[in-house]
Parts: C-alpha cells; structure tokens; sequence
C-alpha cells in the first residue's frame, strides 16, 4: 500500500506541523477545562468564605530602571533638637526689628517714588530739587541695607561658595540700585527717572520677613522633637505595599533630624538651578543694552533693572510662608516635619500604614465583662487569653493586662504560635488554645452558645471547647474621621496593618460608619510584616510625633505633601515672573524705554508675581 504524498510527521511542512501543535494544545486544555467546576460548593470554601475577612492582594511591582539619584550636598551635622532651638531663637527679635525698620524706610521712599505718578505733594525742598529726591532715597537705601546686612552678606557669599539663588541677585540688584542713584546725575540722566531705590528696599524687606518666617517655623519644628526622649518617628518607605511607597511610624530616637532641619528648602534648590542662569542674563542683556549701543555710561543703570528684576519679592517667602503656616499647625498637635528631604520622597500617590494604636490608642478600648464556660477558672481562660493576646503584638495587650492584675492571674508560656485571619492559635501547658473572633471561632468548629448578641468581644477555646469570652468596649476619638477624610481626600490610602483581629474594614463600617472602600486590608501574614517595629524602613525621617493616634500622624502627612506642592508652585511661578521680568527689563533699557521701565511700573510688576505666593501661603494650610 503506497502512502499518501505528503502523509505522516515527516511529509508535513512547517505550517503543518505547527497547526498540529496548536490543535494537541486546545484539545488538553479542553480536557481539563471542568476540573474545577463544583469547587465554589465545596463546604471548606463556603465556610472560609463566611467567616474569613476579605483582604486585599498586592499587585506585582513593575519592572523598570531604578530613579537616578541627584547629586546631593554633603549633610550638615547632626546637632540635637533642643540645640537647634536655642540656636535659631539667637537674635530672631532683632531680626523682627531690624525687618520692621526696613519696611518703615520703604514706606517713605516709596511716597517720594510714587508721589509724581498719583499727584501728591513732596514736603518741604524735596518738592523743589530733583537732585535732592535721588539723594535722600540713595541714603535711606543705605540705610535699609545696613539694617539687612546680614541678608546682603547670605547673598553674596553664595557667589563664592558657588550656590547663587535670588537672594545673590537681590543683593546685586541693591548694590547697583545704590550705585546708579549715587551715579545718575552724572552718568546717566533718564528724563526725570528716580533710581529703584524704594523698590529694592520693599524688596530686602520682604526677603527678611521671609527669612525670618523659615527660621520660626524651623524653630517650632525643632522644639516639637525636643519635648520627647523617645518619639515616635514617621518615614516614607519605598514600595512598602502593593508596590507603592507608605509612610509608616516607630518609636526610635531622632537621629538624623538634625542634620535634615538644616537643610536647604525645596524653594531654594529650585533656584539653584534657575538664578546662575538668570545672572549671566542680567550681565550680557546689560551689556547689549548699553556697551552694545555705545552707551557705557548706562551700564549700572541697566544692571539695576534687570536685577531687580530678577531678584523677585517672594523669593524667601516661597518656602517661609508655607513652612511657618504648616508648622505652626502641627505644633498644636506635637508633630514636626523633619526639613526637606523628608517631604520630597514620592511624586506618586502613597499609603499610610494604620496599626491599633493609631485607630485605637490606649484607653479607647476598655473591657465591658467577662463569661467563662465549662469548669475552667478565670484565672485560667485569662491567663491564657492574656498570653496570646501578648503573643500576637495587637493593641488589645494593655486591656488584659490590666485584667490579669485586677484579677491575680499571670502570663504563661506559648508553643506553636500561630496568627490566623480572625484569631490565633497555640499550645499553653498541653491545652491547645483559641483566642479570636466569633467568625473565626466558626470557622475553627467551635460551637458558640445560641443567641449570642457580643459585637465586639474576644473569645477563648481550650481543646475545641468555648473558655470564655471577654466583651470589648471600642471608643472612635472624634479626630479619627477628619483625619481619614484628610488622608484619602489628598490621595494617601490607608493601609489597615491592624493586629486586633477585631479590626476590619467591615467592624469599622458597621460600627463606627467609616468609609472604607477606600482603605486596603492586607492578608494577615503582610499585616504582621507591615506593623512589625522591627522591620526594615528609610534612613530619612519625615516627620516627627510626639502624641498617640491618628491625628498627629495624619497631619504631618498630608501637612507635608501639601507644603511640597506649595512650595514647588510658588518657586516655579517666581522663577517664570523673574525670567519674564529679566526678559522685560532688557527690552525696555535696549529701547530706552525710561517711562515704561519706570519705579512704578517695576513695583507694579513684582507686586503681581508676589500673588501666587500669597495664595500659595493661604491654601497649604486649608485641610
């Protein structure tokens, strides 16, 4: 018998032999398609299903290359909180006065500026002498900068340690606005044009209000993590859960907080990058503007433009306005954010790590009775209760603490530990003992008398027989629901890393009404690891508490995400406001636009950019 041409494995083509495979697969598959069907009716499954707590799965992390890490300064040193203190209250009241003085001698220079622009009067000879105008506001500008010298010096001495900001180019823009009013008569005459004197005085003034306002807030901070030896210390841990960074909170020392506190600012390292920049802008536009129109005389007339220009009102108060509102707030409540680089961790939407004491801090739960069963004696049933209650680390460990002196009995000793999804299991003296819900009582086999109406109780088994129960009282502190609010409404998710197998998403529904669909509740095996205070967590603090529960630790966190988007809009908006005003000022001394670029419409123009800081300053503090 001849074959079929083509016929068998080896006449195939490829193609053939390729559908082959893939029919063979599909007729598996479809084989072992209804293997599983029936399982859902299985008793087991219905029965975990019933009494086990949903939790939540994390997802697996996406792959990718790991974020390039900027180049950093070297850390200052760890000084302790309460030297910091001591340190930044040095001189703060003279700086207030010395900021109040120089406010109070812009007020009179910005009269005779403004004066001829609204058609008021001008006292005495200064109504009949141009010349004496400039003089007077040259020396009053000098003055205001004696009262800021030390404004001036931070400034300037950025140019040698090669960290210029705008507070390098304010400084500037004085010098040369008290060089152009010392020189102009003779320089350069500008059509009756006053020097920017009264502009640059406003402008020191504003930029001591702002140094003044961060070194307030920082000293608050540093007072809140010196009134406690061992606080509780908040850090922002990288993929904690389901792939997401989580803050998460321990009771340690504050090392490091030091050093982080005196640190640059969000706003300032913003800068860092924009003002080199912006410096050689104001020096080559300068020069265009005059030597490049064989006009040199002009020169330190157009640098004070563009200086001033650039210098900007807001750029101290960018982050000390934010950071004295925000800290000012939490030291109400005992909690201190721990400088900048504990805020500027994540750019993406984070977790919160709740355990039972931040639900449910000591006193919030207190016994309501205690039923034993059978013949065992309560020294027994609390004993053991006590034992693995102590054993699973919950926030239920003082309650029968306290219960087991009230009542003479004493811990014992535990074999076999085991947590479980509603309870726990051991062997205590040969007895194997339950200590759980009653959900998980249920699903352990334990029979539970008829009628039982206890929500939230505690119950014992010894050898599979119900021992006892002991009736919970559970109090809510009224701050917990706004601080909920506050967390989820600023995209933190809470994560309830809980221990009291008491505390699930549907217990914290039923009786206390919280919206928990936007909370997580991990398996009990990940809610062990998250609470555990042992666990591995970042070197870099966020913040620091020095109160139980929730609230503390709620504000800090959303107080210093809120103060990173503030401070970040308010430094982008006043480098875009002085690039645009370096921009401006160079086309209007190219054009010798002298009554567009005028001390009025200057002033004018900087007033607006200082809007978004203001309104920065006033939203950070509204949760």
């Amino acid at each position: 018998m001849l074959s079929f041409p083509g016929g068998g494995e080896e006449g195939q083509t490829l193609f053939s032999r390729k559908v082959s495979a893939l029919r063979r697969r599909a007729d598996e598959y479809a084989e072992h398609m209804f293997e599983q069907e029936g399982i859902e009716s299985d008793p087991e499954v219905r029965r975990a299903e019933k009494y086990i707590p949903g939790v939540d799965r994390e997802e697996p992390a996406e792959s990718g290359e790991a974020p390039r890490r900027r180049r950093t300064d070297p850390p200052a040193p760890d000084r302790p909180a309460e030297e910091l203190y001591h340190r930044y209250g040095r001189g703060l009241k003279f700086l207030r006065l010395r900021t109040l003085l120089v406010l109070l001698l812009s007020l009179p220079m910005l009269y005779v500026t403004l004066c001829g622009y609204v058609g008021a009067p001008l006292p005495g000879a200064l109504a009949d002498s141009y010349e004496l105008q400039i003089y007077v506001l040259a020396g009053m500008m000098g003055a205001a900068m004696l009262l800021g010298i030390d404004q001036l010096g931070r400034g300037l001495l950025g140019i040698f340690r090669l960290r210029i900001g705008l507070d390098t180019l304010a400084a500037l823009g004085c010098l040369a606005t008290l060089a152009d009013a010392l020189t102009m008569l003779t320089l350069s005459p500008r059509e009756g044009q006053l020097p920017y004197c009264a502009v640059s005085a406003l402008g020191l003034a504003l930029q001591m209000w702002g140094s003044g306002l961060k070194r307030r807030g920082t000293r608050m901070a540093c007072r809140v993590a010196a009134s406690a030896r061992e606080p509780y210390l908040v850090t922002l841990d990288e993929g904690k859960w389901n792939a997401r960074d989580a803050y998460a909170k321990r009771s340690g020392e504050c090392a490091g907080f030091g050093s982080q506190i005196q640190a640059d600012d969000g706003a300032q390292r913003i800068f860092r990058l924009a003002a080199p920049i912006l410096l050689i802008a104001c020096g080559l536009f300068s020069a265009m503007a005059s030597l490049g129109q064989d006009r040199p005389t002009y020169l330190i007339w157009c640098l004070s433009a563009t200086l001033t220009a650039a210098g900007t009102f807001s750029s101290t108060l960018c982050f000390g306005g934010p950071g004295h509102a925000v800290s000012r707030r939490l030291s109400k409540c005992a909690a201190a954010l721990a400088g900048w680089d504990g805020i500027v961790g994540t750019t993406q939407a984070a977790g919160i790590l709740l355990t039972d004491v931040d639900l449910f801090p000591p006193g919030a739960v207190t016994p309501n009775g205690i039923k034993v069963f059978g013949n065992f004696s309560v020294e027994r049933v609390l004993g053991y209760t006590a034992t693995m209650i102590r054993a699973t680390g919950s926030g239920l460990d003082k309650v029968f603490h306290d219960l087991l002196r009230t009542q003479g009995a004493i811990y014992r000793q535990v074999t076999g530990f085991q947590n479980h999804e509603g309870g726990a299991s051991g062997d205590i003296r040969g007895d194997r003992v339950l200590v759980g819900s009653a959900a998980f009582m249920g699903l352990m086999r334990v029979s539970l008398p008829q009628g039982l109406n206890v929500k939230n109780a505690v119950f014992c088994a010894i050898n599979g027989e119900l021992a006892g129960i002991f009736a919970l009282n559970y109090a809510l502190h009224t701050a917990v629901r706004p601080a909920l609010t506050a967390l989820i409404a600023n995209r933190v998710r809470p994560v309830l890393a809980t221990r009291d197998f008491n505390l699930t998403p549907a217990m914290l529904r039923q009786r206390f009404k919280l919206s928990v669909d936007r909370m997580e509740y991990p398996a009990v095996e990940r809610r062990m690891e998250l609470s555990d205070p042992d666990g591995p967590h970042s070197s870099v603090l966020t913040a620091v508490l020095c109160r139980e529960g929730l609230f503390s630790f709620s504000e800090a966190v959303v107080g210093g995400q809120r103060l990173r988007l503030a401070v970040r809009l308010s430094a982008a908006f006043t480098a875009v406001g002085a690039a645009v005003g370096t921009l401006l000022a160079f086309y209007l001394t190219f054009s010798q636009a002298y009554a567009s670029i005028s001390p009025a419409n200057l002033l004018i123009f900087l007033v607006m950019w200082l809007v978004p800081t203001a309104l920065c300053s006033g939203w950070v503090n509204r949760y």
